[in-house]
């Protein structure tokens, strides 16, 4: 029995992957998660061998948690659920130790063969993420946000998904003028002058899920 936790912050995706999982004779659903701390925490307590993990949810969201589930232990897989991707943050999660990328456009028969390939050892990329992976690769548009360092790519993220730096301190465990040290950082590495224009810019880049201008 393949024992899953499910992490992704909106509920009626989140129910419904549990729903279509715990149909399979193979899989169990142990847990669920709405945001990355959660995520951490209930791999914490109940220790699944695989974890459904949406990239862009509230908090730290699933890159970062996805680099600590992974420090916790290294027998757990981590099954990436995305909308969108670009090439490098694909090797950023890979860097951070996932095993594989779904796209949240897939049918269910492929995620349970996705589930079951990562904990069988196996690395899986969905036939869309891997398409456009290799577009991006052949696009070969530079991407800005290459140049941060993982902790400022987190923060920036948060502002991008509208996160008020007050939250983000908080779930960052960082004081707000520490953040804002991060942001302006951010801002003069990207060459932007505000929240808005590096939204802007990651909405570009696949930043917040959903989204990518042309």
């Amino acid at each position: 029995m393949i024992r899953v936790l499910v992490a992704d912050d909106h509920h009626l995706v989140r129910t419904s992957i549990v729903h279509l999982l715990n149909a399979e004779k193979d899989i169990n659903v142990v847990g669920e998660a709405a945001d990355g701390e959660e995520a951490i925490a209930q791999t914490r307590r109940l220790n699944p061998d695989v974890v459904v993990m949406d990239i862009r949810m509230p908090g730290i969201g699933g890159l970062e948690a996805t680099r600590k589930i992974r420090r916790l232990t290294s027998d757990i897989r981590i099954l990436v659920l995305t909308a969108f991707i670009e090439e490098a943050f694909a090797q950023r999660l890979l860097e951070a130790g996932a095993h594989g990328f779904i796209s949240k456009g897939s049918q269910h028969d492929e995620m349970v063969k996705a589930i079951r390939a990562v904990f069988a050892g196996q690395r899986f990329v969905s036939p869309e993420i891997a398409q456009r992976l290799v577009l991006s690769r052949i696009d070969h548009e530079e991407n800005p946000f290459d140049q941060l360092s993982q902790r400022e790519l987190q923060v920036a993220m948060m502002i991008v998904n509208a996160q008020r730096v007050a939250d983000i301190a908080d779930r960052m465990f960082l004081s707000p003028k520490t953040v804002n040290t991060y942001r302006y950082r951010i801002f003069e590495k990207l060459g932007v002058n505000s929240d808005v224009a590096l939204t802007h810019l990651g909405l570009r880049h696949g930043l917040v899920e959903g989204f990518k201008e042309d």
